[in-house]
């Protein structure tokens, strides 16, 4: 039987973090999270504490994909400011043991709720679903409130239009990655390009991912231990990370999805999508948002411009975790469909 490549060794390991973790102990064992598609991440167990690594995958990867660094820089910054984050413990780059960059962090013990809907929770718990939407609320109005510049990352994206760059950018990732042709997505493609919102010099701090299992939260409470997987977080438009957020109340809660389409969020304490979008405007300051159909078609081709790399890495044998990979390629065209049915909706009304 092959080695799994994502596999780690504890001797090719331990002697390197006892050198670089002050504290760190004698590493007992590392066990991969399941969860996850693009960085693979692990428990690290000493004799005295646990970690948390996340390394780069093996194999041959997509130019400007799994920037792990970049991901410890951010976290890095964001420390001491409103945003909930981990606290970084140690980036390892050319020097790395395991032959790939990785870096270790906090292991955060709190709880990952996967279901939008929130049915990992009692019946009778609306209103702690209810708080536990608020505080990603809250949480997504603070990071897009951070000054860049103040955190020493004014340099950590490019200037210009963030829609017109994220659009070219995973068009360019979607053709490297295309397997079988999906015209929905190609019209998709045309659409956003023929749609841009001129540039109106917006610029924050986005996460790239912003969403529920994406988060650790304490285990009794509605707070927010630590937004989790920076890897997509760059200097952008804060309406991305909004409308990407709000594809969950448009997915279906079936499948390979996990959305909030078709469940009645009302019974269960959750507040609706044009709820959500007024909560964030009113922290934020900011009036009624125009367009908002571009954002969230926006938000539903670069998920699926995401889940096609996974799927391609799967078939190249490169993928975190295969199996569910092959889901996730399954899933594009109905996100290019779901896309495609609401900007025809909207440009027939």
């Amino acid at each position: 039987m092959s080695k799994d490549p994502n596999q780690i060794e504890i001797n090719d390991l331990a002697p390197y973090l006892r050198e670089n973790i002050e504290g760190f102990g004698s590493l007992q064992a590392i066990d991969k999270f399941s969860g996850g598609q693009s960085n693979p991440t692990y428990k690290l167990t000493t004799d005295t504490a646990q970690y948390v690594l996340r390394a780069k995958p093996p194999g041959e990867l997509l130019k400007s994909a799994h920037q792990v660094d970049r991901e410890y820089r951010v976290m890095k910054a964001l420390e001491n400011t409103d945003v909930p984050v981990p606290r970084m413990l140690h980036l390892s780059e050319d020097d790395s043991p395991i032959g790939r960059m990785f870096f270790v962090m906090e292991y955060l013990d709190g709880r990952i709720l996967w279901d939008p809907a929130l049915t990992e929770l009692p019946e009778d718990a609306n209103a702690e679903r209810g708080a536990i939407y608020d505080s990603m609320n809250k949480a997504l109005a603070a990071l897009h409130s951070v000054d860049p510049e103040s955190v020493g990352l004014g340099d950590f994206g490019v200037p210009g239009s963030y829609f017109e760059r994220q659009t070219s950018r995973w068009s360019k990732q979607y053709h490297a990655s295309e397997v079988d042709h999906v015209q929905d997505m190609h019209d998709l493609m045309a659409y956003l390009e023929a749609e841009m919102p001129e540039d109106d010099g917006v610029v924050s701090l986005v996460h790239g991912d912003y969403r529920l299992d994406n988060m650790a939260f304490a285990h009794n409470s509605a707070k927010i231990l630590g937004i989790l997987d920076w890897e997509l977080s760059t200097l952008g438009h804060p309406l991305a990370d909004l409308a990407y957020q709000c594809m969950q109340w448009r997915l279906p809660n079936a499948g390979s999805f996990r959305g909030l389409a078709g469940v009645d969020r009302k019974a269960i304490g959750l507040p609706t999508e044009d709820e959500y979008v007024a909560n964030y405007c009113e922290r934020r300051g900011i009036g009624k948002i125009d367009n908002w159909s571009f954002y969230v078609a926006f938000s539903f081709f670069r998920l699926g411009a995401i889940l096609q790399g996974v799927y391609k890495r799967s078939l190249d044998g490169n993928a975190s975790n295969p199996e569910k990979a092959k889901l996730y390629g399954a899933a594009v065209p109905v996100l290019a469909s779901m896309a495609m049915h609401m900007v025809r909706e909207n440009s027939n009304s």
